[in-house]
């Protein structure tokens, strides 16, 4: 049986989607690092690029989970 080419599409943007996400959490451990692990303690405009960083890695993290569920759904109605 050959593989669906819209899953393997799926599965190529979800591992996309885990290289995004994962650079983008390095990058909020680098500067939470940088001012001791608080946000207190950043300057208003690191603040607001910690806020821009955090807010786009929930947004990959949320379509990481919806290509899973379509994957899964996929590999569910397959079995059938």
């Amino acid at each position: 049986m050959q593989p669906n080419p819209d899953d393997l599409n799926r599965i190529q943007t979800y591992q996309q989607m885990v290289l995004k996400y994962e650079a983008l959490d390095e990058e909020i451990d680098a500067l939470l690092t940088r001012f001791n692990g608080a946000t207190e303690n950043m300057p208003d405009q690191e603040f607001a690029h910690y806020r821009r960083l955090a807010y786009e890695r929930d947004e990959t993290y949320n379509q990481m989970k919806e290509l899973e569920r379509q994957i899964l759904l996929d590999d569910d109605s397959a079995d059938l």
